[in-house]
């Protein structure tokens, strides 16, 4: 298995043990894809939830650019949701599961 399948496997656990759904493998894997070489970056592959700054890149740079959504406070308030069940003590928030919740959320996977 390659780096990036190896990683693949740990976000569907963590989206399987965090969020007790299972993951669609294929829609995982296209987000992961997505991401390009971010994954492989320590500090970009993870995203801080108490960081307003953050959560606002995750906001424009997903939501609105890749999945072409409209600046609206729902955003935000999923991207808070996301990151609550993600668990707001969990310092190994991955940028792929919470990018992947946020897909499945809004029913965008049609981006991909």
């Amino acid at each position: 298995m390659s780096k990036r399948d190896d990683l693949i496997v740990k976000y569907a656990e963590d989206i399987k043990e965090k969020f007790g759904e299972t993951p669609d493998m294929d829609l995982l894997t296209k987000v992961t894809v997505g991401l390009g070489p971010a994954i492989y970056n320590i500090d970009a592959s993870k995203v801080s939830g108490s960081d307003d700054k953050e959560l606002e890149t995750v906001k424009k740079n997903y939501l609105m650019k890749k999945l072409g959504m409209s600046d609206d406070p729902k955003l935000m308030e999923a991207i808070k949701s996301v990151v609550e069940k993600y668990g707001a003590s969990n310092r190994n928030k991955h940028r792929a599961v919470i990018y992947y919740m946020l897909c499945k959320h809004f029913n965008k996977a049609s981006a991909y």
